[in-house]
């Protein structure tokens, strides 16, 4: 196992602000009845084995079917090989995930890429107007980069195409929307193939020609970014405004890819599983270890009873979970003198407020709490003591500690079904990037959790859902040269 870590090792926080009250800089006299109230926020390495054999049966159950009644959909990506050092020559990717996309120029020559890329804006206009006139936009915008780029009269160049909306791929160029996401409505899209409706538009452009050779979601790029590194990355992880894993799988043991050979022919012996792990726990499966007040952040959210898992884990839910802990001890009156009217009010506590309060705790040797104190003030909470200051930061400390315990829980479980001897994680996203805690203590955990001489090593992705799109392009355009040229070579030894 390798570290990762970008801070020592941290300290238990409870021990911490015990230590703190022996020297009497401060009063932890309602730290005890808090410790007693959180103790369902730590989770046992028994609780973390048990999450585990849960999740691989509900990836099972997705591996076996395809019916929408399943937790963790499991979705096939039709990418069934990483970099192995010999791709070259120059790729496009398309990357829309949100507001802003990109459209990128890649060129590549063994480990070194260069890349030139253009960011534009999606009005909201577009993004609640019509399908046509969505793609109509991103075409247009493709057109103009290109020429500003000299790349419109050139040969027509293979894209990878990240389209991070949930979709249900029929192949490696073909996926339906399942359903909008992030803000976006546009009319006539759902449930039909992205890529088709990019190729029309830029048919109606009559000035630029593209090649579609990948649709990807941004996890799979991910791990394509961190293979063109290290061959040896077989799983990648998301941990950001939202959460998600893929990993490369064996496709005997995907029940509903039985049968299944590529457009030449040929059955791979494996491919990447996008699982769409957030939903681990919808049909109940977490339950066992779920608090009131996960189920208050739940139940307060847009999407109540989906993404369960998602919701104790990711950027999006981690400070609204930490606030609802705070305002439930506040009314108990264990915090801020039972005064919770600041508190009390959703999403004033933002998931950056917890990075920045754990990191009080790493940087702040004389314990004077100044970014704490700072931020609940700022939220308008009145007579703040140094003793809240210090529980707030528990509260905190306890809120991420879970949620990098329950991603190690995912990660660990993939590495033990995998059973490889060596595998590289890579891993994207705001929590795990700036937390200052976060990557040591999902790095520390997984060592605990996995089984027999595994050895892994976790690696901050650079770019997946650019670069990376280029990197399948690129892998596809290998394996489709390579699959023609045993084709040719097959059918010329046979006459």
């Amino acid at each position: 196992m390798a570290a990762t870590g970008k801070c020592s090792k941290v300290r238990p926080r409870f021990e911490m602000l015990k230590s703190m009250s022996i020297q009497n800089s401060i009063d932890v006299s309602n730290n005890q009845m808090i410790q007693e109230a959180c103790q369902r926020l730590v989770l046992s390495d028994q609780q973390l084995r048990r999450i585990m054999q849960s999740m691989e049966k509900s990836m099972e159950q997705g591996l076996a079917t395809s019916t929408k009644k399943v937790a963790v959909k499991m979705l096939p990506t039709y990418v069934d090989s990483v970099p192995n050092g010999t791709e070259s020559g120059d790729f496009l990717a398309l990357d829309l995930g949100g507001t802003n996309f990109r459209v990128l120029h890649i060129k590549l020559q063994g480990k070194e890429t260069k890349m030139t890329g253009k960011i534009f804006r999606v009005p909201e206009s577009i993004m609640r107007g019509t399908g046509e006139a969505l793609f109509d936009h991103i075409a247009g915008c493709m057109a103009k980069f290109m020429g500003e780029n000299d790349l419109k009269d050139a040969q027509k160049l293979p894209l990878g195409f990240t389209f991070s909306f949930p979709c249900e791929q029929e192949g490696l160029t073909k996926g339906k929307l399942v359903t909008w996401t992030k803000g976006f409505k546009a009319s006539g899209v759902e449930g039909v193939d992205v890529v088709t409706l990019l190729h029309e538009a830029c048919h109606r452009r009559k000035d630029i020609d593209i090649d579609v050779v990948a649709l990807l979601n941004d996890t799979v790029g991910t791990l394509m970014a961190c293979a063109f590194q290290e061959n040896s990355c077989q799983i990648g992880v998301i941990v950001g405004t939202g959460t998600n894993a893929c990993y490369m799988e064996r496709l005997d043991r995907i029940p509903k890819l039985a049968g299944y050979v590529d457009e030449h022919g040929v059955t791979p012996e494996e491919m990447i599983i996008n699982t769409e792990w957030g939903a681990f726990g919808d049909d109940g499966a977490l339950d066992f270890l779920r608090t009131e007040w996960d189920e208050v952040v739940d139940r307060e959210s847009i999407n109540p009873g989906q993404h369960l898992y998602e919701k104790m884990i990711s950027g999006m839910y981690m400070g609204e979970c930490a606030r609802v802990v705070l305002e439930d001890l506040a009314k108990q009156g264990l915090l801020f003198g039972g005064n919770s009217d600041a508190i009390s009010v959703p999403h004033c506590f933002p998931t950056k407020f917890v990075s920045e309060i754990d990191s009080d705790l790493l940087e702040d040797d004389d314990r004077t709490f100044q970014k704490t104190y700072q931020i609940l003030e700022d939220i308008g909470v009145e007579m703040i003591t140094a003793n809240d200051c210090a529980n707030v930061a528990y509260v905190c400390s306890l809120i991420s500690t879970r949620a990098a315990h329950l991603t190690a829980a995912g990660i660990a479980m993939l590495l033990n079904r995998m059973n490889k001897k060596h595998v590289t994680v890579g891993v994207d996203g705001s929590v795990y990037r700036f937390h200052p805690t976060y990557p040591t203590l999902l790095d520390a955990k997984i060592g605990e959790l996995i089984v027999g001489d595994i050895e892994y090593k976790l690696m901050l992705s650079e770019d997946g859902s650019g670069r990376g799109a280029a990197l399948v392009a690129a892998v596809a355009t290998r394996l489709k040269e390579e699959k023609l040229a045993a084709s040719l070579s097959s059918s010329s030894s046979n006459q």
